[in-house]
């Protein structure tokens, strides 16, 4: 099996780490400050029980380009909320393309557009994610998240 994270490379070491949407088979199409695209061709393994998008694959490639988004400088950021709204369905064999905008940011707290487009350029999905800058710096190692024990 080929490892996932030769699928899903790219300039930033979070991108080279992120085996979740390698695993998926993501493309990252443009990774800019404040703007990034991603896509992901559909594979049956992702439908529901009725043979469409399963609705967690559409928010994974959205989110995703959510993360390159937010987290563009030093800082980590971390998603604080998102909401996604479904506008048609997809089914195996589409292309989703996510297309991310910073929108605002305010102190700590961010605010970013995804949109998610089939591969004629049909809106299929809408989704507005809201992160949080932490006051830790990325670097090369691994950021854990805290743990309760």
């Amino acid at each position: 099996m080929t490892d996932p994270g030769e699928h899903f490379a790219g300039e930033r070491p979070m991108l080279q780490r992120d085996r979740a949407s390698a695993a998926l088979g993501m493309v990252v199409q443009r990774d800019e400050p404040g703007e990034a695209i991603v896509s992901m061709r559909v594979r049956d393994d992702m439908t529901n029980g009725f043979g469409i998008t399963h609705g967690g694959m559409v928010f994974a490639l959205a989110d995703t380009a959510f993360a390159m988004v937010c987290n563009d400088g030093d800082a980590v950021t971390v998603a604080s909320g998102a909401d996604i709204s479904f506008l048609t369905a997809t089914s195996a064999g589409q292309t989703l393309t996510a297309h991310a905008r910073r929108r605002a940011v305010s102190g700590r707290s961010g605010l970013c557009d995804v949109t998610i487009t089939d591969e004629t350029g049909e809106v299929v999905a809408e989704f507005r994610g809201r992160s949080f800058t932490t006051r830790g710096i990325r670097s090369s190692a691994v950021v854990s998240a805290p743990t309760d024990e």
